[in-house]
């Protein structure tokens, strides 16, 4: 993005400019690695795949708010180190998506094979299945290992001040481990079906909403060198936004369409995942409900009709209900939260038509 442009987003701030920008930062970052691949004689699928993994689908959702968060703390100069930053936030989720991806064994993202079942498929032949799929697994691993220290090579690379560096450095240290605690917390709970609402709703405080949204938002603004005030909006508005957007994912993950959300809409209950939407079912399912998803949520062997079943329940209980309730509550939240933000309009707009998007998707 070049000064001129950057002056246009400024003003109107094209989200589309920006999630482009950030494409171009990304693109020419993996073309330097996969020139590199070629001239160490290092596999050349790996950026292949990183390339794959990043440009099939994806929301950009996090360097869209860096930048907008550049934007609500009154960002001035050139642009273009931010982009980069932002980049780096979009790369470091490739890693987390990759790894979470063999921690939950699922076949599909985006509408395509996941990582580690491509590099089994690509490296299959020769082997039986059991070590194919180990070898996709852990081949996966060091592929998403990969994507974490690049993003930290994209961030120190993207031309920022040392002050810049000394502001941001924290927060994305905070976010890294938070991000890993809550992924931690989820697979501690999942196959334990209870009706715990709180412990639901902390791993999605960590795992989504303060990772997708509230640490973001931070960067880019301490990017701009925003003080404390502005960082404390910027947390008011993000926590109840990323909750709603873990609990949106919820339903998704059990009533979309995996024809548009691009993976399963059995993954989760096959996994046994604890989620708000299990857990309110749960809490006021009558007797033969409580028996039926105990003994369907989180078998592996679940059929479609199992889960269709699952489905009917989590419907018959009104939990489906309740989490709608909840998410449109959050979005209250989040708005209420902009109507007296001290951000530039341009910004709280953006933010705005976020948050409108984020709890109302359908993939």
């Amino acid at each position: 993005m070049t000064a001129s442009t950057a002056s246009q987003a400024a003003s109107a701030l094209d989200l589309p400019g920006i999630r482009h920008a950030v494409d171009i930062a990304l693109e020419e970052f993996l073309g330097r690695k996969a020139d590199t691949a070629v001239d160490g004689h290092l596999p050349s699928e790996i950026t292949e795949l990183l390339h794959n993994f990043l440009f099939v689908g994806g929301k950009r959702l996090r360097p869209l708010l860096c930048v907008i968060g550049w934007y609500a703390a009154e960002g001035r100069g050139d642009l273009r180190p931010v982009i980069r930053a932002a980049a780096s936030l979009e790369m470091f989720h490739a890693f987390a998506l990759i790894h979470d991806d063999v921690m939950d064994r699922s076949a599909t993202r985006r509408g395509q094979p996941t990582v580690h079942r491509q590099l089994a498929a690509l490296h299959g032949d020769g082997r039986n299945h059991r070590e194919g799929e180990h070898l996709g697994a852990s081949a996966a691993v060091l592929v998403g290992d990969l994507a974490l220290a690049w993003s930290d090579e994209l961030l120190h690379t993207a031309g920022l001040s040392r002050d810049q560096l000394a502001r941001v450095r924290p927060l994305v240290d905070s976010m890294r481990t938070e991000v890993m605690y809550g992924q931690y917390l989820d697979l501690l709970t999942t196959g334990l079906l209870t009706g715990n609402v709180v412990s639901a709703l902390e791993v999605i405080r960590y795992k989504t909403a303060k990772y997708t949204v509230e640490r973001p938002l931070h960067i880019g603004a301490a990017l701009a060198g925003a003080d404390a005030t502005a960082l404390a909006v910027c947390t008011a508005f993000a926590l109840p936004l990323g909750e709603g957007f873990q609990l949106r994912d919820d339903l998704l993950g059990a009533f979309g369409k995996p024809e548009t959300t691009g993976k399963s809409h059995s993954d989760d209950l096959r996994e046994g995942k604890h989620t708000v939407l299990i857990a309110l079912a749960l809490r006021h399912a009558d007797s033969d409900q409580h028996a039926a998803l105990r003994a369907l949520i989180g078998n592996p062997a679940l059929t479609d009709d199992d889960a269709a079943r699952i489905r009917g329940i989590l419907t018959a209980t009104g939990a489906r209900d309740r989490v709608e309730h909840m998410i449109h509550t959050c979005l209250r939240q989040a708005r209420h939260t902009l109507d007296t933000a001290p951000f530039p309009r341009a910004a709280t707009d953006a933010l705005r038509y976020i948050a409108d998007a984020a709890a109302t998707r359908t993939s």
